[in-house]
């Protein structure tokens, strides 16, 4: 099997305009690439007939998260809970995570203050927009 590296972290949304702004304003990724996929390709590969996908591509010290808004938006829905089977999320760092924490807006939802584990550090969890899980750790 050929090495593998990890590309991107892909984030389905409602609104690519909200979420885009997001998590450009909220975590300080840069917009990398924008760009839109259509029949056959993406259909086939996602296994959804008639599918567009409107994608863009942040950047931030090396990582990239993939934020995708499809039409038709599929129906099924992943779960609700952080540790429920098939929950997602994506990770950052930060150095300073309580001026991090205090800067959040509104719309981030944490799921609690930053909060000290057992290897030594911070973590919060909290969610964008659509509801999907992001954790920030202290370096």
């Amino acid at each position: 099997m050929s090495d593998l590296a990890i590309h991107h972290v892909g984030i389905v949304v409602s609104d690519l305009e909200e979420a885009v702004a997001f998590y450009r304003d909220t975590l300080g990724l840069s917009v990398a690439d924008e760009f839109t996929l259509s029949e056959p390709g993406i259909g086939t590969a996602i296994g959804v007939e008639d599918v567009t996908g409107d994608f863009v591509h942040l950047e931030g010290n090396g990582a990239r998260v993939e934020l995708i808004e499809y039409d038709p938006t599929g129906s099924d829905s992943r779960a609700d809970a952080i540790n429920g089977l098939g929950a997602q999320h994506v990770g950052f760092v930060v150095e300073d995570i309580q001026e991090f924490y205090e800067q959040l807006p509104d719309d981030a939802e944490p799921l609690s203050s930053p909060q000290p584990v057992e290897t030594g550090t911070s973590i919060v969890f909290f969610r964008d927009p659509d509801g999907n899980f992001l954790e920030v750790v202290e370096a």
